[in-house]
């Protein structure tokens, strides 16, 4: 199951990292699911920054930066994996 947590709202290409705008909580451990026109993988959440200062959970209205192991694209749906 999945839940939907955010947009992609950037990607900076060069360090990998892709901002997300938030609506709904998320927290470093969780996998995401990131969906787009053509973007389509999953990862886990190693770490998270807020404003260049590490964060361990976000919440709605953050905009979150987090290292991505592929190409994110603005407007990318990212769903949060929720175990069942």
């Amino acid at each position: 199951m999945e839940k939907q947590v955010g947009r992609v709202t950037h990607y900076f290409s060069k360090v990998g990292v892709a901002a997300i705008e938030l609506e709904d909580e998320l927290k470093v451990g969780d996998t995401i699911h990131v969906k787009g026109h053509t973007s389509d993988w999953t990862q886990k959440v190693e770490s998270m920054q807020i404003e260049h200062r590490p964060v361990e959970r976000a919440g709605p209205g953050d905009v979150v930066g987090i290292k991505v192991t592929e190409h994110a694209r603005e407007h990318d749906v990212v769903y949060r994996v929720v175990e069942d």
